[in-house]
């Protein structure tokens, strides 16, 4: 049983959000291509971040937890992550965003944005040394700012207001992988690669990387449906 732990995350991650996405009020089902493009093409450069640190020890996974098979270097389960976490978290904006209006938090764009630089910045100068923290504040320091100030995204607020909403989620998800509720952590950290701050089990460096993730593909999946509803 412990070798289905991290195939019955994503498991559980993604069933309630596919079989809502069925309903006639939602219809997410019409998107199910459209969301494999746009999640493939985040997943590309996410994968190859997650084959180079798993390579270099940065971080590496219990196998004891997964099903034993690997494609370069990295458990199915961990593919398989970068498209369950995804369709989970793109298909509760998109219902949130079709059945509520939100307009309200665009008008805290300009301060997430650049109180999330001053931030970002800040930890970059003090950590650059730790590769984990560096990689993660430079690919978030260039999404927000390419979204914000290059492609002029007025929903920044909103997929920030909506990654809240989706903690909860987070913290069940992540929790269990880095060793909550279960004897040991399915991944794990070299302490000398990130700053050691952990909400629960989880190092706070995962939030960061996860809202990095979950913008990029909220941008993709609008850029590629936009002319649908």
């Amino acid at each position: 049983m412990m070798s289905y732990t991290y195939i019955l995350i994503n498991f559980f991650t993604v069933i309630i959000c596919f079989l809502a996405s069925f309903d006639r009020r939602i219809q997410f089902n019409r998107f199910f291509g459209k969301f494999l493009l746009s999640s493939t093409i985040v997943a590309v450069p996410f994968i190859i971040w997650d084959i180079w640190f798993t390579s270099k020890g940065v971080w590496w996974f219990d196998l004891h937890y997964t099903l034993g098979f690997k494609i370069a270097g990295l458990p199915i389960e961990e593919w398989l992550f970068f498209y369950c976490i995804p369709f989970a978290c793109v298909f509760t904006y998109y219902c949130i965003e079709k059945f509520f209006t939100m307009d309200w938090v665009s008008v805290f764009n300009n301060l997430i944005v650049f109180t999330g630089i001053i931030i970002l910045s800040v930890a970059g100068l003090l950590y650059y040394q730790k590769i984990y923290t560096l990689v993660t504040i430079v690919i978030t320091l260039l999404t927000l700012c390419y979204l914000h100030f290059i492609a002029e995204k007025d929903w920044i607020g909103k997929a920030s207001f909506v990654y809240i909403i989706l903690m909860p989620g987070f913290f069940a998800v992540n929790g269990i992988l880095t060793g909550s509720l279960i004897p040991s952590p399915v991944v794990n950290y070299n302490p000398d690669d990130f700053l050691g701050i952990r909400m629960g089990t989880i190092p706070v460096e995962d939030a960061v990387y996860g809202y990095t993730q979950f913008l990029l593909n909220i941008y993709f999946f609008k850029k590629i449906t936009q002319n649908e509803k």
